[in-house]
């Protein structure tokens, strides 16, 4: 399988590429900026992009959304973030941007499918109403996206509109810490960390 990091824009959101193989389909995760380095990352594989799923719809994430022209996956909370400047913080940059992408709304539990690869959404609302992490169920699994919810010895900011921390300390609490010690987290930016580790050494936490 192909697990591609790819680090993008000012804020260094870590942006995810996934396929079977090479010379196949792949899903992109938070496309958030530099559009051609993730192209570049695409076709040292051979990769196609089908679609898109956004974390949530922060500006750092969704950023490069609208420069590959295929369908955008998000949940359905954050779906008002995705088009408008003010909620998903662009208004801040002085690039007022709203995505005008096809976008498809995403729910808790539900599952995304390409090609042998399959995710579930786990709803983690707390940075974001609409914020999500995505567990990977094939073609392997103990593998999770966590976005900007759960970071290696942290978690997301909620000192932005829409945000609750106490909210999002039970998400984590309730949904991602009760997964096995060794799944691997793959946040939104930073290094990749372990349940077990954070559940250890997190303050949050501990």
């Amino acid at each position: 399988m192909i697990l591609e990091t790819v680090c993008v824009g000012p804020m260094q959101v870590n942006c995810y590429i996934l396929a079977v193989r090479a010379d196949s389909e792949a899903v992109i995760i938070d496309p958030g900026d530099e559009e051609n380095k993730i192209r570049y990352a695409l076709g040292k594989y051979k990769l196609k992009p089908a679609f898109i799923i956004n974390t949530h719809a922060h500006i750092d994430h969704i950023g490069a959304d609208g420069k590959f022209d295929i369908p955008v996956y998000i949940h359905s909370k954050d779906l008002a973030l995705s088009r408008n400047p003010e909620l998903n913080l662009s208004h801040l940059l002085m690039l007022p941007y709203s995505l005008n992408s096809k976008i498809r709304t995403l729910e808790d539990k539900e599952n995304i499918e390409l090609d042998g690869i399959q995710l579930e959404v786990i709803h983690t609302p707390g940075h974001t109403p609409g914020g999500i992490c995505l567990l990977m169920r094939k073609p392997c699994s103990k593998v999770l996206f966590t976005g900007d919810t759960l970071f290696c010895q942290g978690i997301g900011r909620t000192d932005f509109p829409g945000a609750d921390e106490k909210l999002l300390i039970k998400s984590i609490k309730n949904k991602l810490l009760k997964l096995p010690d060794d799944t691997v987290i793959y946040p939104g930016h930073g290094p990749s960390s372990t349940i077990g580790g954070e559940k250890k050494s997190n303050t949050f936490f501990i």
